[in-house]
């Protein structure tokens, strides 16, 4: 058994060493193996390849070692399985071995940038630099926006750096232009609606009543760490939303899905009573909900910690008048409604900053961080020395030339060290004008392309 963790690039180009552990048994060169992707289901064919392993070679620093075998508990780099696995997966003798759990990143890609040759005819190269980027980094997001705009995605600035550094030099080969550096945003609701929303099918046969609730700030996290999920089972998850965040028992096993992807931090909660054909229009609805949490109302970033609760559902007798065609853009426009009616709100990344220093240096910390919105929670002077210890909350929107700024006002003299902690809401309403939400609103729905002004409630809300 074996675990792969990442791609390692050789010198030779476009081929990869996958990068792993072994935990039971022997690898040797030449041996017939399963290489197992994340998506393998025992049993199955999908995502499974059975292949020999050319090479088994030793990884020291930038050098590497061909060896004969490696035996279990240590640390190797295989030829010739490159093609079958994109990052990671399991690499096994057995017929009936399970996957090893892939590995969460504690990073999330929060800074984003586009990316453009500066010859077009270089685009094929771009795309497949992109596609070897995402292999050999697996804390990188590459992918195509509406727009067509190659967007690369990283956990900060730096890091982006580097890896457009790699794309430039070693995957790509090509020349590009890089566009500003761009944090993303979540949308959320900070109330309950104010009225019961209700959406009309275009055919006007049918009719949803929904209501968006904010959730509590920790479940939205227990989320997004997966200790509670659409994989638990129904009943005592339930049991734990009762006890800890004091749901109504029987709402809480009517979840009907997260969202976005099937995993997000919102909620699509069935609370009617006894409608008939409920069942026929649940995979519509749920459809259009991963689709409206992924692209919201405000600025067309995804929804964040947000319940809606179904109240009502009104549908046609006729199976034919309430397909999928019917249900989908309804329940997507209601899901857009019941935001709208919920003061809106929009959080924003925000990173947690060490910073290492002696203590005449603490004065330019503070100016520093006081400029870019930063705050201190934090500060401790180790034992013995002159060297201060500074944690402080830093939103990402504000880290930009962070580093320089700090090296400049402290000569050179505090480290820091960064990383994405926690979504933070910002304070101000972006339905008016005014403020520095509104503002950043604004400059979001024009850099995809949308009108400048959020659409107003009439456009997705229905009168009876």
């Amino acid at each position: 058994m074996l675990y792969v963790s990442k791609m390692v690039p050789t010198s030779d180009k476009g081929r990869f060493y996958a990068f792993g552990r072994v935990f039971s048994g022997t690898v040797r060169a030449g041996m017939k193996v399963r290489i197992q992707g994340p998506n393998y289901v025992p049993g199955s064919k999908n995502d499974l390849a059975v292949k020999s392993i050319q090479r088994t070679v030793l990884m020291m620093g930038r050098n590497v070692e061909a060896i004969e075998d490696c035996p279990a508990g240590n640390i190797i780099g295989l030829v010739g399985v490159d093609q079958f696995l994109v990052k990671s997966g399991t690499i096994t003798t057995s017929e009936v071995a399970h996957n090893m759990k892939v590995m969460k990143f504690s990073v999330s890609p929060v800074v984003q940038v586009a990316v453009e040759v500066k010859n077009a005819n270089d685009l094929p190269k771009l795309v497949e630099g992109l596609k070897r980027l995402a292999k050999s980094d697996p804390c990188v997001l590459t992918y195509t926006s509406d727009s067509g705009e190659h967007i690369v995605a990283g956990a900060g600035e730096l890091h982006l750096e580097i890896c457009l550094k790699d794309l430039e030099e070693d995957h790509a080969q090509v020349p590009l232009k890089v566009g500003n550096p761009v944090v993303q945003y979540r949308e959320t609701v900070t109330a309950e609606s104010s009225i019961d929303c209700l959406s009309k099918s275009p055919n006007k046969h049918n009719r949803i009543y929904m209501r968006a609730l904010p959730l509590a700030d920790e479940l939205s996290d227990e989320i997004e760490a997966g200790k509670i999920s659409a994989k638990d089972d129904f009943k005592s998850r339930a049991r734990v939303l009762a006890d800890k965040y004091e749901w109504d028992v029987t709402e809480a096993r009517k979840i009907w899905c997260f969202g976005p992807d099937g995993t997000g931090p919102n909620l699509l909660v069935d609370i009617t009573k006894q409608v008939q054909y409920l069942g026929e229009i649940k995979d519509s609805c749920v459809a259009a909900f991963q689709w409206a949490t992924k692209e919201g109302p405000v600025a067309e970033e995804n929804l964040r910690g947000c319940r809606f609760n179904i109240l009502d559902v009104t549908l046609h007798a006729d199976a034919i008048h309430r397909g999928g065609g019917q249900i989908i853009p309804t329940c997507r426009r209601v899901v857009y409604a019941s935001v709208l009616t919920a003061s809106p709100g929009i959080q924003e990344p925000v990173y947690l900053v060490e910073i290492q220093c002696p203590d005449s240096a603490i004065g330019g910390i503070y100016s520093c961080l006081n400029k870019r919105r930063g705050q201190v929670f934090s500060e401790e002077q180790k034992p013995g020395t002159p060297i201060v210890n500074v944690k402080a909350y830093l939103p990402i929107n504000e880290s930009f030339g962070f580093n320089a700024d700090l090296r400049s006002a402290t000569s050179g003299q505090a480290f820091p060290q960064a990383v994405f902690d926690h979504w933070q809401l910002m304070s101000g309403n972006p339905l008016e004008a005014g403020n520095k939400v509104y503002d950043i609103v604004r400059d979001v729905r024009t850099r995809k392309g949308l009108t400048p002004d959020i659409p107003g409630l009439d456009k997705y809300y229905d009168k009876l």
